[in-house]
């Protein structure tokens, strides 16, 4: 996740273009459970001569030792836990119309971009 949300975070910079994508979501929960501030990654990222500078100031800035727990509660989230909890979740992403229950959110997410990108 943290790559796209940096991705994401470079089209918000100028010259770059956010297309459908916003950092609401996936991306604001891993900030929260990252302890960062959406703003101060920005700047780190654009400061960045390349993503190794961003690996580096994440390392600096987070506890990696989170890491691991922060990647398994992504994994674990399926889309019939998320249209459970949130009915709109597939207004919002109308992929999950063709996908099992029991897909992984970050799965979801892959469909989603291709769904996106196939109408583009």
């Amino acid at each position: 996740m943290i790559a796209r949300t940096v991705d994401k975070l470079r089209a918000t910079l100028p010259g770059g273009n956010v297309g459908p994508y916003k950092i609401a979501g996936f991306s604001a929960r891993l900030l929260e459970k990252l302890e960062l501030e959406e703003d101060a990654l920005r700047d780190a990222v654009a400061q960045a001569q390349n993503d190794n500078d961003v690996v580096q100031w994440l390392r600096k800035h987070t506890d990696p030792q989170t890491y691991p727990e922060i990647n398994a509660s992504f994994e674990k989230r399926t889309v019939g836990h998320a249209v459970t909890a949130d009915p709109s979740f597939a207004e919002r992403y109308p992929v999950t119309k063709k996908l099992p229950p029991e897909t992984p959110l970050i799965d979801m997410l892959v469909a989603d971009d291709d769904d996106i990108f196939a109408k583009g």
